[in-house]
């Protein structure tokens, strides 16, 4: 096979700007021989981002992409169910492919992909990053070499939190279907076991920890397989619920005990010694204490050294992108790791699994037509999905604005319809406005520069505002932040008429939203826009997150730092009491060019609220204080190394006013809606905690 390679190396393009291809963008960087030189994704902003970071071509489709010829391979990072049409275009085009897990959704796709592979003469790459870790490369050695003599078994284990499935967004693909989980999260373990043992043969499925998702359908959140391979016995778990970060290979054989830790990239190893009595055990404690001491000690220099970029995530990305292209670049056969062989054996497995398990019910059946007078821009968020069914609940038919044709309403689906529309169309905004009498915008963008969020935050609001007043909308209600409101000041009280302060030093998220009520309020004194505007505090309650970082720093589901010290009083909110307030907004003509700060009855810090989680389900979070200036000092030298050392022009210096508001060291009046609106959000301190912990969900069963 011959590689149309130029003389500034092997052309990579990436299809597809989301989060995993920042991921495989640095690590082509760091590859020899390679550069990128094209993203493309139907999101034109999305694709410059990435693109600029590197001088490539932006594309929004992938056959303009193929037809500039302007790549040699591509990685395709798309939704899963769009692998394998753009693998196969990719291949006849011409183009090696690289595809994120999973490779396709089935072997019988998988092995069409292998196959147009083969009759183009072109590689497919399954993305199994993992399978390039330093520590894997270590594991796989010395089970070749009989170091831990014959292997009889092994566990693999995929133990990590799934927010999703508890807090959406709920349209997305990996939610569609039962078996999207296994086809998303399947194929890291299945590809271990593949590579160190060959082919599998899947002897039972349990599945276990339901839980039931907003609108309906429920998803299993445990997964025990049994298999075998040869005469290994292999065991994978996969745990989605509220759990500490235990990924890892367990091989056990006649000589020793050896624990891959792929999620921090550490291998240690337990055998037996010949010394006896107690300084048998001793020795063996003081091994593995100098072998965890030692990988601690070499991660944490490379890391450090590398200024973070070499992570163990992006340590596995890096070793497959070597492997790959090293093996490209020599004209060699590909590593078993990374070849088409070895991702239809891990499909099949996946299969084979998948044909185990239990029939679903069916899911619900819309009875009738909705005719909606509301719409709800964001609906399919924590607090959209509360306001709609809230809606609902007071009698409204709702029209639900949607990046797909479906949302997590299907149990009231004769209430709720999804339209969807994007939010960039002026036009396609009008015509869904046509008929409302009130527009609620809880849509909000996390965007990385002031730029970015000028057009898909601020642009937007302001799209959605010009829209509703064409259309004749006799209400449009904005959700704001109190995010936007310079909370440093302990001894401060807040209410609706406290200014924003020097919003330009502030955060981008706090920043633009404030810019978005400008703008908006402009409109609304201007050309008439009847606009009412909510600021929700730290919301809480029935599908909201455990991990809720307006309280802190979450390092994994059992440890935060708090934002300060976690002993004032924090403005939090019940979801319920959210949705009433903005209906109160939509109903109640004084509320009309008005703003209201949404915060329940002053009642729990932080270090309150974790004690509460604890007292009332039995689980003890690991809980510290933070020190808002030590965090801000640390932020600046993020800032400064990334600025200068990594040429990142578009970081944002953080301010210490910034980071001493994210304490919400100032206290909240809530006294506006409760006058105006007569809003009573949740007085009582035990119903408050029965609702934001109790029945929260919070830990997933």
């Amino acid at each position: 096979m011959t590689m149309h390679q130029t003389d500034k190396g092997i052309r990579v393009g990436l299809i597809g700007a989301g989060y995993i291809a920042s991921w495989h963008a640095d690590a082509l960087k760091a590859t020899p021989g390679v550069r990128i030189a094209a993203v493309c994704d139907p999101a034109e902003g999305a694709a410059q981002g990435l693109a600029q970071r590197y001088g490539a071509q932006v594309f929004t489709s992938v056959s303009d992409l193929v037809a500039s010829g302007g790549c040699d391979a591509v990685h395709i990072l798309t939704p899963p169910n769009l692998h394998h049409p753009i693998a196969l275009e990719c291949l006849a085009g011409g183009l090696d492919v690289l595809v994120e897990k999973p490779v396709a959704l089935s072997a019988a796709q998988t092995a069409e992909m292998a196959e147009a592979a083969k009759a183009a003469g072109r590689r497919f790459t399954p993305g199994h990053n993992f399978l390039g870790l330093p520590s894997y490369v270590q594991l796989k050695s010395m089970v070749e070499a009989g170091a831990l003599g014959r292997v009889s078994s092994a566990q693999i284990d995929w133990r990590l939190p799934l927010s999703p499935l508890r807090s959406g967004p709920f349209g997305i693909w990996l939610l569609r279907e039962p078996q999207n989980l296994l086809l998303e999260l399947g194929p890291h373990p299945f590809a271990f076991a593949v590579d160190l043992f060959g082919p599998l043969e899947i002897l039972s499925l349990t599945l276990g920890q339901p839980v039931d998702l907003s609108g309906g359908g429920t998803r299993p959140q445990s997964w025990r397989i049994l298999a075998k391979a040869g005469a290994v016995d292999i065991t994978i778990s996969l745990s989605m619920v509220e759990t500490i970060d235990a990924r890892t290979v367990t091989l056990t054989g006649s000589s020793g005990q050896a624990q891959m830790d792929y999620a921090h990239d550490v291998l240690t190893v337990r055998s037996d010694n010949t010394a006896d009595l107690v300084v048998n055990p001793l020795r063996t404690a003081l091994s593995q204490s100098w072998q965890d001491l030692k990988v601690g000690l070499t991660n944490a220099t490379r890391q450090t050294v590398s200024l973070n970029q070499k992570s163990p995530y992006g340590l596995s990305f890096r070793g497959m992108a070597a492997s790959v292209y090293g093996s490209i670049a020599k004209g060699t056969e590909p590593d078993r790791r990374f070849s088409a062989a070895s991702a239809i054996e891990v499909m099949q497995a996946i299969d084979a699994t998948l044909d185990l398990m239990p029939e679903m019910p069916a899911p619900f059946v819309a009875k009738g037509t909705p005719k909606p007078k509301v719409m709800v821009i964001g609906g399919t968020g924590f607090i959209g999905r509360n306001l709609t069914r809230a809606l609902v609940a007071k009698g409204h038919d709702v029209r639900v604005l949607s990046r797909g044709r479906s949302g997590p309403f299907n149990d009231i689906a004769d209430h709720v319809e999804t339209v969807p529309v994007s939010l960039r169309d002026a036009d396609g905004l009008k015509q869904a406005m046509q008929g409302m009498d009130a527009v609620f915008n809880l849509a909000k963008s996390m965007d990385t520069t002031w730029e970015e969020a000028l057009k898909n935050d601020v642009g937007v609001a302001v799209r959605i505002g010009e829209a509703a007043l064409a259309a004749g909308v006799k209400r449009l209600v904005y959700t704001g932040t109190i995010a936007s409101y310079d909370m440093s000041n302990r001894l401060g009280k807040i209410t609706e008429d406290t200014g924003f302060g020097d919003i330009a030093a502030r955060n981008l998220y706090a920043r633009s939203k404030a810019e978005c009520e400008a703008r908006l309020t402009a409109l609304h004194k201007n050309s008439g826009l009847p606009l009412v505007i909510a600021r929700p505090g730290i919301v809480v309650g029935h599908g909201g997150p455990l991990q809720h970082w307006g309280i802190g720093r979450w390092h994994g589901a059992g440890a935060v730092k708090l934002w300060g010290d976690g002993r004032n009083i924090l403005p939090f909110v019940l979801a319920d009491d959210v949705s009433d307030g903005l209906i109160r907004m939509m109903e109640d003509d004084a509320a009309i060019g008005q703003s209201f700060n949404l915060i329940g009855e002053p009642m729990l810090s932080g270090r309150a609220y974790f004690d509460a989680i604890h007292t009332r389900m039995g689980a003890r979070i690991n809980v510290s204080s933070g020190s808002l200036t030590g965090m801000w000092m640390a932020d600046g030298v993020k800032f400064a190394l990334k600025r200068y050392a990594l040429g990142r022009r578009d970081e944002v210096r953080p301010s210490l006013a910034d980071w001493k508001s994210r304490g919400h060291l100032s206290r909240f009046v809530n006294d506006r809606p409760k006058q105006v609106l007569g809003w009573a959000p949740e007085a009582d301190r035990d119903r408050f905690l029965s609702r934001a912990i109790d029945e929260a969900g919070l830990f997933g069963f």
